[in-house]
């Protein structure tokens, strides 16, 4: 597999005893959207229009309905505004379109942008696309330049901003205002925070002034994007017990935090300080390819932050006490003199 199609979670190995890889919410299922959707009928086709659940999101986020735009997932909706980026520079015949990444960041921006021939700039000011996540990933931290970058866009350039881990911060807040929010793609992907990273579906709201673009983008998506159990799930989303829900399991996950905290520190591992439910560590090996395979063969899943142009980490969402209790465990079967030394003294 291609390095930047790595994701964390599900592999061909199989069930996952303890899986540190992913960002998911460790506190769910959220039950109520757990409950929305054991209640759903799968007999019939959504709207394909998605009326009713376009309006509660907008309500939800106080925008006018015709700034969201649904996607069948975060990536898809990735792929999908790079496709319109290279559509709109060809027909303009400005050249081959420019993306800008940031330095760290999700592979999904890279392989969209190779999928269409999208020339990666160095530069802000050159790039028709602008990819950001706040708060960042893998580092699970506030970018302190991103105000900034908002705020020197130019008109013709689209800026995205991913939130899917905004509402699984556990400290800190944004450092965006409104104004600024309003001048970039939001792109919200609740599975994450609700704990139902299986039920692929996500929105974005358009920036107040790109509403053309909108069409545009639906034009772009195939019939019925979302499923029956992506409507159930981000009608949910916007439910006030839900939020509610949420709120507590954040409770929960800064206590997991600060003990899994301690842990690996306590394993001698090295740690990289965030805001959210994840951070990044570094297992002191000369080989963390071997590490992590021997960690998998006992059930314990790390994501390799090479794929997001690091090396040498993992990036570890928080788990319950239990996990962190048997990676330990796993970690010390391994640093055991009867076993080949990986680790760096």
């Amino acid at each position: 597999m291609p390095l930047y199609k790595i994701h964390g979670g599900t592999d061909s190995l199989g069930a996952i005893t303890d899986d540190f890889s992913t960002n998911a919410n460790s506190a769910g299922p959220c039950p109520i959207a757990l409950e929305a959707l054991i209640n759903t009928s799968r007999t019939a086709y959504p709207d394909p229009n998605y009326t009713a659940l376009k309006e509660l999101l907008a309500q939800w986020h106080q925008v006018s309905v015709e700034r969201i735009v649904l996607a069948a997932s975060a990536s898809e909706f990735i792929y999908r505004m790079s496709a319109l980026i290279a559509k709109q520079v060809s027909n303009q015949v400005l050249g081959r379109p420019m993306v800008y990444l940031p330095r760290f960041s999700y592979g999904d921006y890279q392989t969209a942008a190779k999928a269409w021939n999208l020339v990666t700039s160095a530069a802000i000011e050159d790039a028709n696309l602008i990819w950001a996540c706040d708060p960042s990933t893998p580092f699970g931290e506030n970018s302190h330049s991103l105000g900034a970058l908002i705020d020197s866009l130019q008109a013709q350039q689209i800026c995205v901003l991913d939130r899917a881990y905004d509402p699984l911060r556990l400290s800190g807040r944004s450092l965006l205002n409104q104004t600024q929010l309003d001048k970039v793609w939001q792109l919200w992907s609740p599975n994450k925070a609700l704990g139902l990273t299986g039920i692929r579906a996500a929105y974005a709201i358009a920036p107040k002034a790109a509403l053309a673009l909108t069409t545009e983008l639906e034009l772009l998506a195939s019939s019925w994007p979302i499923g029956v159990d992506g409507v159930s799930m981000l009608s949910s989303w916007t439910k006030y017990a839900t939020q509610m829900w949420l709120q507590e399991s954040l409770n929960r996950l800064r206590e997991w935090k600060g003990q899994q905290l301690q842990r690996c520190q306590e394993i001698g591992w090295e740690i990289h300080t965030s805001e959210t439910n994840f951070y990044c560590a570094k297992p002191p090996v000369n080989d963390l390819g071997v590490l992590l395979h021997q960690l998998r063969q006992s059930g314990i899943k790390l994501r390799d932050t090479l794929s997001f142009s690091l090396p040498g980490y993992v990036r570890m969402r928080v788990l319950p006490p239990a996990s962190q209790i048997r990676l330990c465990h796993a970690w010390q079967s391994i640093e055991s003199p009867a076993e080949e030394k990986l680790y760096v003294r």
